[in-house]
């Protein structure tokens, strides 16, 4: 919440310090440039385009703060998703305000090409990790019963003994989640460390529209999940309250 907000603030303001205070000694890569190379650099250009990203990118952030303290049901994942996605534009955008890899005329500077390997190659590796969290995010938790625990899959995922569990419980509602600490949240599904209310810091492995959700309480923390359907969640249920008892 608050949190978001501040990122938001320290975006916009980093935007201003290179648009309008002129302060291009943060623009990555320029620095280091010899006076020559600096010359080719259309630096009001960039620091606009740089400034732009900030701003949009910082709103995002406030308003998704702001929201999200008025108990709007909104996942920061949404504000993350769309500053890498404005990242990579950033990336693609920018090299055509660098005279030293194109011309006036928008053409390639011969010798150049090499420089944009590695902005290309961050292009790539972003994209790729962009829809690998959307895919491991938006997957059913799945998990898998035998005599030694219970094993819950994909991202976060981990083994729980039985002698480390102390109980478990059906609830119908899930709690109030409060704020993430380290997870993802992807729309209703959430996953990895969260803090509620009112069990404090838990593990969650839900689809907070789908109930009903199991809590169990390990030696550890309080661990919170559902499966695809309410069928598969009662079953999964009633199998680990047998296997308590035993």
């Amino acid at each position: 919440m608050w949190i978001n907000i501040l990122i938001g603030a320290l975006l916009i303001f980093v935007g201003m310090a290179v648009h309008l205070f002129k302060w291009y000694f943060l623009i990555s890569g320029y620095n280091t440039m010899s006076k020559e190379k600096k010359a080719k650099v259309d630096t009001k250009g960039l620091a606009r385009l740089l400034g732009m990203f900030s701003y949009i990118n910082g709103s995002v952030f406030i308003l998704t703060g702001i929201l999200q303290l008025l108990k709007v049901d909104i996942s920061t994942t949404l504000a993350y998703v769309f500053l890498t996605a404005s990242t990579v534009i950033l990336l693609i955008k920018a090299q055509k305000y660098d005279g030293n890899i194109f011309d006036k005329e928008g053409k390639l500077v011969e010798g150049a090409g090499k420089k944009l390997i590695l902005p290309l190659t961050v292009v790539g590796i972003t994209v790729v990790a962009i829809v690998l969290l959307l895919v491991f995010s938006s997957r059913d938790t799945q998990i898998s019963i035998d005599d030694e625990g219970i094993e819950i899959h994909g991202m976060y995922g981990d083994t729980y003994a039985w002698t480390s569990i102390q109980s478990v419980e059906l609830l119908e509602e899930m709690p109030l989640v409060l704020t993430r600490t380290n997870g993802s949240a992807l729309g209703s599904k959430l996953k990895g460390h969260f803090k509620t209310k009112p069990y404090g810091s838990v593990k969650l492995f839900v689809d907070a529209e789908k109930p009903p959700y199991i809590l169990m309480l390990t030696l550890d923390q309080p661990v919170i999940f559902n499966l695809k359907n309410q069928d598969e969640t009662v079953k999964a249920y009633e199998n680990l309250k047998l296997k308590i008892r035993e």
